[in-house]
């Protein structure tokens, strides 16, 4: 089986435009995009996947010895774009897929062309004057949550996920947390919450767009900042909406700022 039949690939729009590629956060899948990315069908070639162990991805694929860190997610990546032949394309990575999104940049830069970083965090734990969000004794409640207990860590996550979002965002998001495997969702929350890509950012050269809600438990303001600050050239925009998810809680205006910043290329 090919990877892109693997990674449940789903495209859309004109085979011959440029591609931009959407990239779900943990816990999550393509379906997340659905309020965004058919806005792109027009004039893009769309594409989307499941990350391995998530969505309808092929679950055979998935190794916990495989899949401790980052770069695993990039190198499936890189494979992808290179699997559909596609170049040049406009990455759009949500939260921890914000940094699969940076890592991909940096090791492929002639698949990349432009990049969109969705509620980004370089480094969610706090250290010393960076303010990621979190002390590390919060992130290890959460994976003890997980771990203890398979059924209780949804809820209480996708609350803080969603923040003062509407009901139906946190309602969504706690079920697609509720389909992903627990021992996936646990490996991939240890890797998104305890990784540090905050080095990485100065090797980003294409141009790149933060996408910041300004209410965002998950990634907050300062977050988003810093990544705008280490990243050379890149541009801020912070959509006034509540937490971690823009693009189910205000898809709207998540379209518009991506389409404003793609076309000023």
């Amino acid at each position: 089986m090919d990877l892109a039949s693997r990674l449940n690939v789903t495209l859309l729009g004109p085979a011959d435009a440029n591609p931009i590629v959407f990239v779900h956060g943990f816990g999550c899948g393509q379906q997340m995009w659905r309020h965004v990315a058919p806005a792109f069908e027009i004039d893009h070639r769309v594409v989307l996947f499941d990350l391995p162990g998530s969505g309808d991805s092929d679950l055979s694929m998935y190794t916990a010895e495989r899949y401790t860190n980052l770069e695993a997610y990039r190198d499936d990546v890189v494979a992808l774009l290179r699997e559909l032949d596609l170049s040049d394309v406009v990455l759009v990575g949500h939260s921890v897929s914000a940094m699969i999104g940076v890592l991909v940049a940096n090791a492929a830069p002639e698949l990349v062309g432009q990049l969109v970083l969705v509620a980004p965090s370089a480094r969610y734990l706090d250290d010393d004057e960076y303010v990621g969000g979190f002390a590390e004794s919060d992130i290890e409640e959460l994976l003890d949550l997980m771990s203890r207990n398979h059924l209780g860590w949804q809820d209480p996550l996708a609350g803080l996920v969603a923040g003062a979002a509407q009901p139906e965002v946190k309602q969504e998001l706690e079920d697609s947390f509720c389909r992903t495997r627990p021992d996936i969702a646990a490996q991939f929350a240890a890797v998104t919450f305890r990784g540090d890509n905050r080095t990485d950012l100065a090797d980003v050269h294409v141009p790149t767009l933060i996408l910041q809600s300004s209410d965002d438990a998950i990634a907050p303001l300062t977050a988003g900042e810093f990544v705008h600050d280490h990243t050379d050239g890149s541009v801020l925009t912070v959509i006034d909406t509540h937490g971690h998810c823009p693009h189910l809680s205000a898809p709207g205006r998540t379209i518009e700022a991506i389409r404003t910043f793609v076309t000023a290329r």
